[in-house]
């Protein structure tokens, strides 16, 4: 699989979207939830979010000067303490960015009910990267990427996730034999999923929901 053909300007140097690691902590340790028919209040609300805490936010220039995450910024969260989720639309897709990975695969299924599509991407501060896919609240794919094989697995996967995997590629490291996946394809691939090919500015454009966590 070639490198990922993301639009120029949408991905860091690892490989990771670029909204996502701008959004996040100065050492990664975070989820994103992406489900397809469901306002965010309703996505955060599944998440178990109280909603009496969610307020509308714009996002800050940068993060502070303890390296938190900008939705974290933004409520005055200390890195550590609470989570801080963010979530908005872009489409028939909304997201749910957790700054912390407070929340994880058990919410996929639940996020999916009601014939919906639904999908997390975790990565953790040890670099454990997993994604779950789930439709109509049924998992139908649990992916740890280190037991990832593309060429084996791909066949097998239902058709809108192959194609997001498709979308996703692979990006060369020094540590990786060419074409193995990288920690990072499983944000790539929930991006590709939801059509989430955006940078930081297109998501001040639109309506943002952000609360504390946990």
């Amino acid at each position: 699989m070639p490198t990922p053909g993301f639009p120029p300007n949408t991905l860091d140097d690892e490989g990771t979207p670029l909204w996502i690691s701008e959004l996040a902590d100065e050492d990664p340790h975070h989820s994103v939830h992406v489900v397809r028919d469901l306002e965010p209040a309703a996505a955060l609300e599944m998440l178990g979010a109280n909603p009496t805490l969610f307020r509308s936010c714009e996002l800050p220039d940068a993060r502070t000067d303890g390296g938190a995450s900008l939705p974290a910024a933004v409520l005055g969260i200390e890195p550590g303490t609470h989570a801080a989720l963010l979530a908005g639309r872009i489409g028939a897709w909304t997201f749910v960015y957790d700054d912390s990975l407070f929340t994880e695969h058990d919410h996929t299924e639940p996020l999916s009910a009601n014939g919906r599509a639904a999908a997390t991407s975790t990565y953790s501060i040890n670099a454990d990267a997993n994604f779950a896919y789930a439709v109509d609240g049924e998992m139908l794919a649990h992916i740890n990427v280190d037991d990832l094989d593309l060429e084996k697995d791909l066949p097998d996967m239902p058709a809108e996730l192959r194609a997001a995997f498709e979308a996703a590629g692979t990006v060369e490291h020094d540590y990786l034999d060419p074409g193995d996946p990288d920690y990072d394809i499983g944000m790539r691939a929930i991006c590709a999923l939801a059509g989430l090919h955006c940078t930081l500015e297109d998501l001040r454009r639109i309506p943002l929901l952000v609360t504390p966590f946990g």
